[in-house]
């Protein structure tokens, strides 16, 4: 561990370090796996000089984020935001033809998303 770490770091560090290692992953990589983790988490709370990168994220979980941090879209595709619901309503009031078997990146396409 780290200089600077306290008791309560150090029991996460252990324990993390041996579940990884009861599910079969090399010792060393175990090690640097806890480190990583244990130093992430102390640097999200405040207790390391330099704060994580994840700052403006650090409220929410990775599952909550759905994918904010790392810029990927949870839309399924498109990217539009809209579901495809909302996409196939769009294309019936503007008439376009063979909407009712586009899938959503379909009809975005048709209505120029």
């Amino acid at each position: 561990m780290p200089a600077g770490s306290n008791s309560k770091r150090e029991r996460q560090y252990e324990h993390i370090k041996d579940s990884a290692e009861e599910r079969g992953m090399s010792k060393g990589r175990a090690k640097e796996m806890a480190a990583r983790t244990v130093n992430k988490q102390r640097a999200q709370s405040g207790g390391a000089r330099s704060s994580s990168s994840s700052g403006a994220t650090k409220t929410k979980s990775p599952s909550q984020r759905g994918g904010e941090k790392s810029g990927k879209s949870r839309s399924g595709g498109s990217g539009s935001g809209a579901t495809r619901e909302q996409l196939y309503q769009e294309a019936r009031k503007k008439g376009i033809e063979g909407r009712s078997a586009m899938n959503k990146d379909q009809l975005a396409r048709a209505l120029g998303r």
